[in-house]
């Protein structure tokens, strides 16, 4: 029996060996199976309760705007939302919510999992439509958010977006997709220009407006009164008394500059119109408020509030353990109340994501002395202010740890930024704080910019505006030197190509005894046209000196066949040089009538001398005694009285004379030692047994033409 007993001993052994992985086996799948159960509940929890708060914001109104963002889309906008989205034509759930950290689809479908309703749920931050999902409903979802990423600027703003979406979807599913094509194909490579400008852009606009309000007509006063006095100061410029053609009217460069100052400042004024810098509409003071009230309310039941539109980060064992150790910490000697948001701190929110700003009013709003610490679940930042209670602030708000305040490498990694763990050592560092004799309070912090002038440009004749009327007005003195040299360089080119004639006072000085022809030739043209301009400017009041101009200037023409543009050209142009030198004197002649001086007689010694004094014997020749009368001027008179035997090697030889004096050539110029009314009969003489054509002058001689007289004074 005994030995029996002890084989069946191992039999059962081997037995329970053989079932006992077909026991483990389900037991493991079974805690396996709870296990994974129990993550997914824990990973999903956080937004489960997002998505449940959002359901049933939902359930009461199918649009819900945030109150986080009133900077930028004030709850009182969801009326324009739930307008907006019953033009889609399908039902619309649109959630306006500040930027989330997870998955924007998966936020909606949850949303749509929890509140049991079909349609087109629409997702909105601060910039625009962000995503969109359609449960149980036909809508071109995909065609929708592409016009409206394509066709909008980036700045249009969130109702602008939404309105673009819902115009998309009614619009069906063909025409959406052919317009969601049109809009890749047409903004592929740039965007749509901005909507709105920056105060960079309007400081930019003011400061041209600025240099072209004062650039323009101040140029115009300075070049037009510099232009006016340049050519008043060149030679045979029109006399004060001449008419002036209309530009030259004194009040024509001020009326004009009225005008381009005028027209300048209505062009910029229609031009630069903007008057806002973004899209978001004005919030009401209860937008502003709003968020300060429900975080102050949840806080005033709970000392932890978990921003209910963000998803949680805080475990549920995390939560009790923070809870626990604040009523610890109040209990504790000089300990007091802590209160925890965490809530998200954004620009566009009613404190302009200052924290110290934003703890500042839920204190006020909550009325409680306490601890306040305010940690963004979006960057995870911790923010800790004492309002109130016996403990050193200077070292809660400057000496507290970097880890605790701002976190680790592992908390910038960790989607929920460890702040748990943070926050149960934050709670370790305030237990560890030193108590003070009395309570401190933080200084007040600064107020947050109004919204509404944030986004109101300044006026465009401010600012640097003023600035630009210094830099116009110094841009209109570099053009008037810039002109100024231009106008010398010209009149100095000018000059050279056309040169003035020389005064009178300096022509016995600059007058060669033997010029060559090109010299005989440059001189000539210069006192023809100079002699033809001043006849159109001029006014003569002696009868006599209007006679003598017409006869030197119609003897002058005749000379040039009526045309003084042949002395332009050196093949055009008389040949002889006695012509040439006849037609510098009677044009020379002709302009001191016409400034009412009568000259009859000219240098004899040299005519290119000018004028003469008197008339005398003078020595002609270098041996024997050759004498005779002639007309000198007043250096002839000088050097014929001290150096009598010089003045045969003053005499004038003209080219290809060879040596002779000139008026021992044949032409005209034997009548120049008698007077200028010889020379101009000379002249004609010369002209008829030439054979050149012409009309019947003053004193009928055939062969000349008679130029019209200048006009006499009014």
């Amino acid at each position: 029996m005994a030995r029996g007993t002890d084989a069946r001993g191992p039999v059962r052994i081997r037995a329970l060996l053989t079932l006992l992985p077909t026991l483990l086996v389900p037991l493991f799948l079974l805690l396996a199976s709870l296990f994974a159960s129990a993550t997914t509940t824990w990973a999903a929890e956080p937004e489960s309760a997002q998505a449940a708060h959002l359901a049933a914001r939902l359930r009461t109104n199918p649009v819900h705007v945030t109150d986080q963002l009133p900077r930028e889309i004030p709850r009182s906008t969801a009326p324009e939302f739930a307008e907006l989205a019953k033009r889609t034509g399908v039902p619309t759930y649109v959630l306006v919510l500040p930027p989330q950290r997870g998955d924007d689809r998966e936020l909606l479908g949850a949303v749509h999992d929890e509140l049991g309703r079909d349609g087109l749920y629409v997702l909105v931050d601060g910039v625009g439509v962000t995503e969109a999902a359609a449960f149980g409903v036909r809508a071109p979802v995909e065609d929708a958010l592409t016009v409206t990423t394509y066709e909008l600027p980036y700045d249009a703003g969130p109702l602008r977006s939404m309105e673009r979406f819902a115009e998309v979807v009614a619009q069906g599913s063909a025409k959406a997709a052919a317009r969601a094509d049109a809009a890749r194909e047409k903004y592929a490579d740039d965007d749509p220009p901005a909507q709105y400008i920056g105060p960079t852009d309007r400081d930019n606009q003011s400061f041209l407006t600025g240099i072209l309000l004062a650039a323009v007509p101040l140029s115009l006063l300075l070049v037009t009164a510099y232009v006016r006095r340049w050519r008043g100061r060149r030679p045979g410029a029109a006399r004060p008394g001449a008419a002036r053609p209309a530009w030259g009217r004194p009040w024509l460069a001020p009326a004009l500059a009225l005008l381009a100052a005028g027209g300048i400042a209505l062009t910029a004024t229609l031009l630069f119109d903007q008057t806002r810098s973004s899209a978001a509409p004005a919030p009401t003071a209860a937008d502003l408020s709003a968020r300060v009230d429900r975080v102050a309310a949840g806080l005033a039941k709970d000392p932890v509030y978990e921003d209910p539109e963000s998803r949680s980060v805080l475990e549920a064992g995390q939560s009790n353990r923070l809870r626990e150790r604040i009523r610890s910490f109040a209990r504790s000697a000089g300990g007091g109340p802590v209160y925890v948001a965490l809530v998200p701190q954004l620009s566009e929110d009613e404190s302009a994501a200052d924290p110290e700003l934003f703890a500042a009013s839920v204190h006020e709003r909550l009325g409680r002395a306490g601890v306040y610490v305010v940690a963004d679940p979006h960057d995870g930042f911790i923010t800790v202010l004492n309002h109130g209670l016996r403990l050193d602030s200077t070292r809660l708000y400057f000496d507290l740890p970097e880890p605790i305040a701002y976190g680790d490498d592992a908390a910038d990694e960790a989607d929920d930024h460890l702040l748990g763990e943070r926050l149960d050592r934050l709670m370790t560092y305030l237990d560890d704080s030193p108590r003070t004799a009395e309570p401190e309070h933080p200084s007040a912090p600064a107020p947050a910019s109004d919204p509404v002038s944030e986004t109101t440009l300044r006026p465009l004749f401010s600012g640097d505006f003023w600035p630009g009327l210094l830099l116009g007005a110094f841009a209109a003195v570099v053009l008037l030197t810039l002109v100024a040299g231009a106008l010398g360089i010209a009149g100095a080119v000018i000059r050279r190509r056309n040169p003035e004639p020389l005064p009178t006072e300096l022509l016995p000085y600059t007058a060669p005894t033997e010029p060559s022809a090109a010299y005989l030739l440059m001189v000539a043209r210069s006192e023809l046209r100079t002699l033809v301009r001043d006849m159109g400017r001029g006014e003569v009041d002696d009868p006599a000196a209007r006679a003598r101009l017409r006869d030197c200037a119609d003897a002058a023409l005749l000379l040039v066949d009526r045309d003084p543009g042949r002395l332009d050209d050196a093949a055009t142009a008389p040949q002889d040089p006695a012509i040439l030198v006849a037609v510098t004197l009677l044009a020379r002649a002709g302009r001191a009538a016409l400034a009412g001086e009568l000259n009859d007689l000219c240098c004899g010694v040299n005519p290119l001398h000018g004028p003469a004094r008197t008339r005398r014997h003078v020595r002609v020749a270098p041996e024997g005694p050759h004498r005779r009368m002639l007309p000198v001027c007043a250096e002839c008179q000088d050097t014929a009285v001290v150096e009598p035997r010089t003045i045969p090697t003053l005499l004038l030889r003209l080219p290809g004379g060879e040596g002779a004096p000139y008026y021992e050539t044949e032409g005209p110029l034997s009548a120049v030692p008698q007077d200028i009314p010889r020379l101009i009969a000379a002249v004609r003489d010369w002209a008829a047994a030439t054979g050149t054509t012409g009309t019947t002058g003053t004193t009928g001689t055939p062969g000349t033409t008679a130029l019209a007289d200048p006009p006499a004074p009014a």
